[in-house]
């Protein structure tokens, strides 16, 4: 993508933004309009202050794919060529808790829709069904890890159980972030924020989403390095 002349990095994420959210229209004031300036697309919702959380949660999911990418190359290298290399067992706990998470992904999107409808009694309902959903995984995966250990699997053991705990223990971390986002989304008043609740629940559906993405990569990797 080439950029025009006077514009910023934060601009290019901006409209990379804007283009997640469905529309590719600049946000107001880019041009020196607002609203009905002509132009098809929509905005995030909640104007700018919303996209000012949105660039925050992409660029915080850069942060994150970054870090699990570095550790993935780690983990192909050693499973490749060192000849001390030994798996472990996944636990079949985590194709359940996998089920749990996936389908907090679609309660958080039928919020979302009920929430766009105008239902709010609806939308809560389901929105903290959906924060359930995800603290029940992340117990799950403690469940995991004390099987892992009541059967004498330690992270010490082996390079692949040391690989084991830390991507299931550093998605849990960074899934727990996602639940108290929405944990905020589900019980703020957004009555004089700067931002609305429609905008805040879409830009936390795009962090929870690629979370969910990114567990059922680690585990295909997982089970790749059985």
């Amino acid at each position: 993508m080439c950029r025009m002349p006077g514009t910023s990095v934060l601009d290019d994420i901006e409209l990379i933004v804007d283009d997640i959210g469905g529309g590719g229209k600049p946000p107001a004031g880019r041009d020196g309009g607002d609203s009905g300036g002509g132009g098809g697309g929509r905005r995030v919702p909640g104007g700018s202050s919303a996209r000012k959380y949105a660039i925050a949660i992409a660029l915080g999911m850069v942060a994150i794919l970054v870090f699990f990418m570095a550790m993935v190359a780690a983990f192909l290298v050693l499973r490749i060529k060192s000849p001390q290399w030994k798996g472990v067992p996944v636990p079949a706990l985590l194709w359940f808790n996998t089920i749990v998470l996936l389908s907090s992904s679609g309660t958080l999107e039928a919020a979302r829709k009920h929430l766009g409808a105008g239902n709010e009694r609806r939308f809560k309902n389901l929105w903290l069904l959906t924060t359930a959903l995800g603290m029940a995984f992340v117990l799950g995966q403690i469940v995991a890890w004390r099987q892992l250990v009541t059967a004498g699997v330690y992270g010490s053991v082996s390079q692949g159980a040391a690989f084991f705990y830390v991507f299931t223990v550093a998605h849990a971390v960074h899934l727990l972030g996602g639940i108290c986002a929405l944990l905020y989304v589900g019980f703020r008043k957004f009555g004089a924020a700067a931002v609305t609740r429609a905008a805040a629940a879409e830009v936390t559906s795009y962090y929870w989403h690629f979370m969910d993405a990114l567990w059922v990569f680690l585990l295909a990797l997982l089970y790749l390095g059985k």
